[in-house]
């Protein structure tokens, strides 16, 4: 049988950049060989396309602090009215790229898991990996997302939005009342916990506004729940599944980004440790929000679990990490399914989409 061709897409411009180089090493290097051939497509932090070479590209890649893609001269172009094959190398615009069958985007945060480059692909004719347009930036914005949840019914923490902050003391006296102490501050459009900050008076208010500020125009003032941070995998486009849950437990104030992926401040227990019927009922609420957001593909569902069993959604990652330490591939390895066979999985998911969209457009 013909071997399909994968485009694995990573790096990017987005302050998550090391973390896709981590996650691309490990889908390159469990994706199954024996059904697919790999294209390597890495971005720069310019948000330049290069090819990249198999043998050699990344530098420090054992090193999550100096982890960065290795030097490439050849720079790819994209030409969406060419459906055979759009990509072709800048520098010798007649030598196209071979034929991609299917793209893996592993680009977190902004520009590649906000709807940006799934626009793209779409363009280009291009089945891929993950959640569409629609879903992918719903997810994104934390906001926007809340909002949905709420309307389906579903618990979210409350919280407070703001796009530009002219009393930051009134501010402080207003979020501080409605939501208590202690709050969580945190960009609406980043993922990792980039940008966020866990704040019990108006100084660390004052730099908590300005840290989120740094990352998006838009901010969320959230209340802090007390509870347990469980997560759920979730694998399928119109009948999904969910996996067995995990449990993030950390020594930081919260799972920051460098308790992820810097200094082992965090460690995941999986499964975790909780009742069945418990279980049972984050698993049905994941596949619940799953729907509610138009997700396709996968999705890792955060949710805490408060003292008295109630389920709040934290949040949605439509592209989560697939790093050694990352809770999506170890939830699904906890639930029988291995790495290479996740990943096989989600490129068959990818083209059944693709295939039944295809149908769908040529319905008068």
């Amino acid at each position: 049988m013909k071997k399909l061709s994968v485009g694995i897409i990573f790096g990017g411009k987005s302050s998550e950049h090391e973390v896709s180089l981590q996650s691309a090493k490990n889908i390159i290097e469990a994706i199954d060989r024996n059904r697919f051939d790999i294209t390597l497509i890495g971005i720069d932090k310019q948000g330049q396309w290069f090819l990249r070479d198999l043998n050699h590209f990344l530098e420090n890649p054992e090193d999550p602090r100096h982890i960065s893609l290795a030097a490439s001269a050849r720079q790819l172009a994209l030409q969406p009215g060419h459906l055979e094959q759009p990509f072709f190398e800048s520098a010798q615009q007649q030598q196209q790229l071979s034929q991609l069958d299917v793209i893996f985007p592993i680009i977190h945060g902004t520009l590649g898991e906000d709807g940006s480059l799934q626009g793209l692909l779409a363009f280009a004719n291009l089945p891929y990996v993950g959640s569409a347009v629609l879903g992918s930036a719903v997810c994104m914005d934390k906001e926007v997302c809340k909002r949905l949840l709420m309307h389906a019914g579903i618990a979210v923490a409350p919280y407070i939005a703001v796009k530009a902050v002219a009393d930051e003391a009134a501010l402080f006296e207003q979020a501080s009342a409605q939501l208590g102490l202690p709050l969580f501050i945190k960009p609406a459009s980043q993922g990792s916990s980039v940008g966020v900050s866990k704040v019990t008076n108006a100084a660390e208010f004052r730099a908590g506004l300005a840290l989120a500020f740094r990352y998006d125009r838009k901010v969320l003032i959230e209340q802090a729940i007390i509870g347990r941070e469980i997560e759920c995998a979730i694998l399928g486009n119109d009948q999904p599944r969910a996996s067995v849950c995990g449990e993030v437990l950390t020594q930081d104030q919260f799972y920051s980004y460098d308790a992820k992926y810097i200094d082992g401040q965090s460690r995941t227990v999986v499964p975790a440790d909780m009742p069945k019927e418990i279980e049972a009922q984050i698993q049905a609420l994941a596949l619940r929000t799953f729907a509610a957001l138009e997700c396709e593909g996968l999705a890792r569902v955060d949710v805490f679990l408060t003292p008295d069993n109630q389920i709040v959604v934290n949040e949605v990652n439509t592209l989560p990490g697939f790093t050694n330490i990352s809770m999506y591939p170890q939830l699904w390895q906890a639930s029988g399914l291995n790495y290479s066979d996740l990943i096989s999985n989600l490129i068959d998911l990818a083209l059944e989409r693709h295939q039944l969209n295809a149908s769908k457009q040529h319905v008068l």
